[in-house]
């Protein structure tokens, strides 16, 4: 059932709400939670055609936020809300409310979404492209225990990882994680059978993928060995080798759907590892409320290595760094502290670049002289008459 209301109120929406529920015989409400999801006209299809897939599996209310601020200074002056009922049919056993917010209100959606949420039950909030640099303080980020953002529907997927690590709450997330779960789960297993230690691994993936990324990441974080990122033509994801001193471990996936597990002394075996569409991402994300915290410690270590060819080399990077000086709390850092060869003079010729020429020496200064005695001076007088004649 679907009901159209023009230029309405979130109580309107509400009422319509009950109404549709009580037309399609199912007056209960039998959901579990409320999923916002902040998007625009143009990309708001393929987010709720995935959300309803998910509520399949997680009975929801789904609010998309559309906003339409306008072109033209009139446009942008004005204040409406169009909204769209939809229960039952497609939306399955959840319900569906389009929220298009024209003008001036597009710049307030808390106030919109925050009388349609359910009661006492949680909410999640999904910006399916074009997510606010700090989720959490987000007005909208602020209702939801569960914040999910997708830095791979971005232009520069890995600079958006490091925002994600430099702004991360507790209940952040992002679906490049949620897309190596399975990787994450394959090379677990793998390592859970015996081998010998892990000396270096290389993780391979198209350029510009944020999910080969965080998956060498998590392998640098957990293993502790150096990963090298290696980029290769995709699609996603296509390899991951581990440097063992009895061989190599090789999960490669070629082809996007089936990969192939080698281990030292064991038979090649097939793994499935099929690229799953969105709405398999958004059930999964739905079926944990809690902080991710294998997520948390991912994506901020070594973040400022992403990108850059190799993570896991932060210890090796530190002894060669030169060391520097302590500087009292709340004082300016100090420079490096000079470094000097020890069989190596302290001082060097003039005009030399390591020591500059020094100023001139100041002439010094006479001392003053004694007072003279009644005696010196008529001495002083007598010869001064004979050197005259």
């Amino acid at each position: 059932m679907n009901i159209d209301l023009t230029d309405t109120t979130s109580s309107r929406i509400n009422s319509a709400l009950v109404q549709a529920r009580r037309a399609t015989g199912t007056p209960a409400v039998g959901m579990v939670l409320t999923l916002v999801i902040v998007t625009d006209e143009g990309n708001h299809y393929d987010a709720l055609r995935a959300a309803s897939e998910a509520s399949k599996e997680h009975p929801s209310r789904t609010l998309v936020v559309i906003k339409r601020p306008g072109r033209s200074p009139r446009d942008r002056k004005m204040a409406r809300l169009d909204a769209e009922v939809r229960v039952g049919g497609e939306t399955g056993t959840g319900e569906t409310v389009l929220l298009r917010l024209h003008g001036e209100l597009a710049n307030h959606a808390y106030s919109v979404v925050l009388p349609l949420l359910l009661p006492d039950a949680p909410v999640v909030v999904w910006w399916p492209e074009d997510a606010p640099e700090h989720p959490a303080e987000d007005l909208l980020g602020r209702l939801a225990q569960r914040r999910i953002t997708d830095a791979q529907a971005t232009e520069d997927p890995v600079a958006a990882l490091g925002l994600r690590a430099a702004t991360y709450t507790p209940g952040d997330t992002d679906l490049a994680w949620t897309r190596i779960t399975p990787w994450r789960s394959v090379l677990a297993a793998a390592l859970d059978q015996r081998h010998s230690p892990i000396t270096s691994a290389v993780v391979e993936g198209e350029a510009y993928n944020p999910s080969s990324e965080l998956l060498a990441l998590w392998l640098a974080q957990r293993l502790e060995v150096p990963v090298d990122r290696q980029v290769s033509e995709g699609p996603g994801l296509t390899a991951v080798r581990l440097e063992t001193a009895d061989g190599v471990i090789c999960l490669d996936r070629a082809n996007g759907s089936l990969a192939e597990l080698a281990m030292p002394g064991q038979p090649d075996r097939h793994v499935a590892l099929q690229r799953r569409e969105m709405s398999e991402l958004i059930a999964e994300e739905l079926r944990r409320l809690d902080p991710d915290e294998s997520y948390e410690s991912s994506v901020k270590f070594g973040v400022s290595k992403l990108g850059k060819g190799g993570v896991g080399t932060l210890e090796r990077d530190a002894k060669a760094a030169p060391a520097t000086q302590v500087a009292p709390p709340g004082a300016d850092p100090l420079p490096p502290l000079p470094t000097r060869d020890p069989e190596t003079p302290s001082e060097h010729a003039p005009g030399s670049p390591k020591n500059p020429p020094q100023a001139p020496a100041q002439p010094p200064v006479p001392k003053p002289h004694p007072p003279k005695s009644q005696e010196q001076k008529s001495q002083e007088r007598k010869a001064d008459g004979k050197a005259d004649t």
